[in-house]
C-alpha cells in the first residue's frame, strides 16, 4: 500500500508518495482547483495502480474541496492533525520547511498512526455544522453590537435599567427603540438607534437559524436529544463535529478525537493521568456542557457518578474529566444508526 501525504494551501496542493516504510518515491504539486484535483488523481493512479491511501492535513476550510474530489473518485482519505507532523518533520534528514517536506511529514505521520479518522462524504452533517457555525458567528457579531449599545445607552442615561440579557429579546429592543425616540437628537442617539435596528435584524436571523437547526437535529439524532443536559444546539454541535460516527473504529477512538481520553502520566509506583489538550475542542466543549449540566441536575446519573468520584478522592476537575470520558461513550452509542429514541431504553447519563 502507498501513502500519499498532501500539504494543502489555498492556491496549491503538494502531494508526496511514500512506500510502507516511509521512503519518498514521487512528488507532485497542482493548483487547488477541480482540474488540479483530477490531475492529482491521474498522477497517483499512473504511479501506483495498486491500493492507495491519501493523508490530508486536517485544515477543513482549505482541504474540503480536495477531500470531496478524492472521495468522489473512489479514493480512501484520512485526516492528519497538524500536531502529528512536528515529530515526523523533526526526525527527517531534510532540514527546513517547505511544502514537499510538510507533505512527506504528513505521509509518515499517517503511516505511524494507523487509526486516524477516515474522511467521508456526509452532506447532512456538514450542512448542520455550517448552520451551527454561521449562527455562532452571528451571535458573536450581535454581542459586539450589544456591548457598544450598552455604552451609548449609559451615556444617554446612566440610570436606564437594561436587563442583563434583555438585548437578546425583541420585546426589550422594541421598548428601547421607543425610548430612544423621545431622546434629544444627536450622534449618540443616532448610533444607538442604528445599533438597535441591526441587533433586532440579527436576532430574527439567529432565532430562525435556531429553529432550523432544532428541526434538523431532531431528524438526525433524536436519541441524542433525549440525553439529559443535551439541548438542540449542543446536539447539533456534536453531530456536525463528529461528521459520521461510523468513521471511528470504537468509542475509545471517538473519545480520543474529542480530547476527553486521559493521557497516561505514570512513573514507577505513581499512577496518574493528565488532561488531554488535543482533539476537537468544539466537540470537547459540547461534552463539557452536558457534563456540567448533569452535575447540576438533582439525582441525575451524572451527578451521582461525579459525587462518587469526589468521595474517592478525585479533585473537582479530575471528577469532571472522568465524567466527560464516560459521556463520550454514551454519546458514541447514541449516535449509532440503531440508537433507540424510547426514553426508557436510553442511558440517562454516564
Amino acid at each position: 500500500m502507498v501513502m500519499l501525504g498532501i500539504d494543502v494551501h489555498k492556491d496549491t496542493h503538494t502531494a508526496v508518495g511514500v512506500d510502507q516504510v516511509g521512503v519518498q518515491e514521487a512528488v507532485r504539486t497542482v493548483r487547488a482547483t477541480d482540474a488540479g484535483h483530477r490531475q492529482l488523481v491521474r498522477w497517483a493512479r499512473t504511479h501506483w495502480p495498486e491500493e492507495r491511501t491519501w493523508a490530508v492535513q486536517d485544515c477543513r476550510h482549505v482541504s474540503v474541496r480536495l477531500e470531496r474530489a478524492l472521495l468522489a473518485a473512489g479514493e480512501r482519505v484520512v485526516r492528519v492533525p497538524p500536531k502529528l507532523m512536528a515529530g515526523a518533520r523533526t526526525s527527517a534528514r531534510t532540514r527546513g520547511k517547505s511544502d514537499p517536506i510538510d507533505a512527506l511529514a504528513i505521509a509518515r505521520a499517517a503511516l505511524r498512526e494507523p487509526d486516524l479518522p477516515v474522511a467521508e462524504h456526509d452532506e447532512v452533517s456538514r450542512e448542520l455544522k455550517l448552520l451551527v457555525d454561521h449562527r455562532e458567528d452571528l451571535v458573536a457579531e450581535r454581542t459586539r453590537m450589544q456591548n457598544r449599545l450598552r455604552w451609548h445607552l449609559h451615556e444617554l442615561d446612566p440610570e436606564l435599567d437594561v436587563p442583563a440579557r434583555g438585548l437578546d429579546r425583541l420585546v426589550v429592543l422594541e421598548r428601547l427603540t421607543g425610548w430612544l425616540g423621545g431622546q434629544p437628537a444627536g450622534v449618540v442617539t443616532r448610533l444607538a438607534t442604528e445599533l438597535l435596528v441591526d441587533i433586532s435584524a440579527l436576532t430574527v436571523r439567529i432565532n430562525a437559524l435556531e429553529r432550523d437547526i432544532g428541526e434538523r437535529v431532531a431528524q438526525l439524532a433524536p436519541a441524542l436529544l433525549a440525553l439529559p443536559g443535551c439541548g438542540a444546539l449542543t446536539a447539533a454541535k456534536i453531530v456536525g463535529e463528529t461528521a459520521n460516527v461510523g468513521r471511528f473504529r470504537s468509542e475509545a477512538c471517538f473519545a480520543m478525537h474529542a480530547g476527553v481520553a486521559p493521557i497516561p502520566a505514570s512513573s514507577g509506583r505513581t499512577q496518574r493521568y493528565r488532561l488531554a489538550r488535543g482533539g476537537n475542542r468544539q466537540l470537547n466543549a459540547a461534552l463539557h456542557r452536558i457534563a456540567v449540566t448533569q452535575i447540576r441536575l438533582p439525582d441525575s446519573l451524572g451527578q451521582v457518578y461525579y459525587q462518587r468520584r469526589r468521595a474517592r478522592g478525585d479533585t473537582t476537575m479530575e471528577a469532571l474529566r472522568v465524567l466527560k470520558r464516560r459521556l463520550a461513550r454514551v454519546v458514541f452509542t447514541l449516535l449509532q444508526p440503531t440508537a433507540t429514541t424510547a426514553t426508557g431504553d436510553l442511558p440517562a447519563a454516564a
